[in-house]
């Protein structure tokens, strides 16, 4: 009897998951779509574009859930209350029909089924893959930050005149335009590096989680911090290619590097170069704490063996 209770309790599980999916699946299937084809094809508003990380960001995300299946599996069933008030809240988002709210919901609902079907514990198990779901939902964050960057369009635009004068060429700076050969090129909030910025610190902790070194705080901290500075100089080193494209009447170039896979390019070898980055930080700050645990071995006392 207990064995059939347990194969009757472990088949309803299995259903109930199904249909969860299932239904999961009819509400966002639509969604995500809109999103990859609107990330892929550059439809999609220039606010949420800055999202387009999500293209390996949630891929990968679905990977971990899937890898982490069993380990759900065997935690114990424990509904958390706070899962049925988000729950609630992301089914309210999802029936205002504002694209917005529509996007917030899937996270919301998600952690929400976290926390209704196993509670704490089922969220601290899937937390990374669910940070990386809503790292990825697009939201008017962008569109919000975009006043603010006025003092580094601003250094971006004097930098890159600096760069181009050296260069022998007469480029003037004025606020946050770039006049070179009596052609003005506009650092907009949007060519201030906020989309490659964003990009930037979302692959980094990708490259985190999955090099196991998001645990050790220092090397986080340095790889973040580095990630951001070279993302910054690679944003001022591209205003200043354009510049100069634009400025010399190479038009194609320009359009190449600023509304073609020229960026896409540009960006995805920049990302490439983080990896070595931190290959040599995780032995670098990894090789101290072996020698401290080396030591602290030569210090204890033999075992004793009968």
């Amino acid at each position: 009897m207990a064995l059939q209770q347990q194969i009757r309790t472990r088949n309803t599980e299995q259903l109930m998951s199904i249909g969860i999916f299932g239904l999961l699946v009819l509400l966002y299937a639509p969604v995500l779509i809109y999103w990859f084809n609107g990330w892929l094809y550059k439809t999609i508003s220039t606010e949420h574009e800055y999202f387009s990380h999500g293209i390996i960001g949630l891929p990968f995300a679905a990977y971990l859930i899937w890898e982490n299946r069993k380990k759900w599996q065997r935690l114990p069933n424990k509904t958390h209350p706070l899962g049925a008030v988000l729950l609630a809240i992301g089914a309210i988002f999802y029936l205002t029909n504002v694209t917005e709210w529509v996007n917030l919901s899937l996270p919301t609902i998600l952690v929400g089924l976290c926390l209704w079907l196993k509670g704490f514990p089922g969220l601290k198990l899937l937390g990374f893959p669910l940070l990386l779901i809503f790292l990825a939902t697009p939201t008017a964050i962008p569109y919000l930050v975009a006043p603010y960057t006025f003092p580094l369009q601003s250094f971006i635009a004097g930098t890159a005149g600096f760069i181009l004068n050296q260069s022998g060429m007469n480029a003037v700076v004025d606020g946050i335009n770039i006049y070179v050969n009596g052609r003005i090129v506009e650092v907009a909030p949007y060519c201030a590096g906020l989309k490659m910025l964003f990009t930037t610190i979302y692959v980094c902790l990708m490259l985190l989680y999955w090099t196991d070194n998001l645990s050790s705080r220092r090397v986080t901290l340095w790889f973040l911090s580095t990630a951001v500075v070279i993302s910054v100089i690679a944003n001022i080193i591209r205003n200043t290619i354009l510049s100069f494209f634009h400025g010399t009447g190479q038009e194609a170039a320009f359009k190449w590097l600023h509304d073609s896979w020229g960026g896409d390019l540009y960006s995805a070898l920049m990302l490439l170069s983080l990896i070595p980055i931190l290959n040599w930080m995780s032995d670098y700050f990894s090789a101290p704490l072996e020698t401290e645990l080396e030591s602290e071995n030569q210090l204890l006392p033999p075992e004793i063996t009968d």
